[in-house]
């Protein structure tokens, strides 16, 4: 089998694509429920294979990303971009602006929400 068409594990393949700098990183993403293989949560050891969809929060925005090429190994910058297809939604500027008053408290549950709304988060992915 070839490296390209091999299942790899999706914390490696995170860390290998340079989506984290760690693959701990990748690991603890995965355990937080902040990365998700086919539209369901997953653990970090499970395996991803080309053609599969990958969602991952990231600095609480969601990345899109199509498996074209599985590596096991950290590769450079021009070679990772080549092993997915990046189906990320250009981000609105006006929608990453959610101005809370300063001293308001912790926001409600229903803040919470029309906050996430705001800012084009999946309602699902939590």
């Amino acid at each position: 089998m070839t490296d390209s068409i091999k299942p790899v594990r999706v914390d490696s393949w995170l860390w290998a694509v340079r989506i984290y700098k760690t693959r701990s990183a990748a690991t603890t993403a995965c355990r937080a429920g902040h990365v998700r293989v086919n539209s369901d949560r997953t653990k970090a050891a499970q395996t991803v294979k080309p053609g599969d969809e990958v969602r991952v929060r990231i600095s609480g925005f969601d990345r899109i990303l199509v498996v074209r090429q599985t590596l096991s190994k950290r590769v450079g910058a021009p070679v990772a971009v080549t092993a997915y297809d990046d189906r990320t939604p250009p981000r609105d500027p006006v929608a990453m602006v959610a101005v809370r008053d300063r001293g308001a408290g912790r926001p409600t549950k229903r803040e919470r929400r029309e906050i996430d709304r705001l800012r084009g988060r999946d309602d699902q992915l939590g």
